[in-house]
């Protein structure tokens, strides 16, 4: 799974499954099973703001840290999106 940082944010990392890039662009958290079974999905749009498609076992507090993180780092994690052949932001 490739990851979008080798670090953890609120205890989870953020990630996208190679099979996923067909979708709009997202972020998986997850603190043990990078898969999709288990993980939180933060649909990401162009400003950077996120629809919380599916919350796994994040707890509110957590949701909330993700969000603003990726919020301001998100055209960078774009980038790391992109690369691997990522479709747009979602929404656009």
């Amino acid at each position: 799974m490739p990851k979008y940082y080798r670090f953890r944010i609120a205890g989870h990392f953020l990630y996208f499954t190679a099979q996923c890039i067909v979708e709009a662009m997202h972020v998986h958290a997850s603190d043990k099973h990078l898969t999709e079974a288990k993980s939180a999905k933060f649909f990401v749009k162009e400003d950077g703001s996120t629809v919380l498609q599916k919350r796994g076992d994040l707890n509110d507090r957590e949701i909330v840290i993700i969000q603003k993180f990726i919020k301001e780092n998100y055209l960078d994690m774009y980038q790391t999106w992109k690369n691997f052949g990522g479709s747009g932001f979602f929404g656009a």
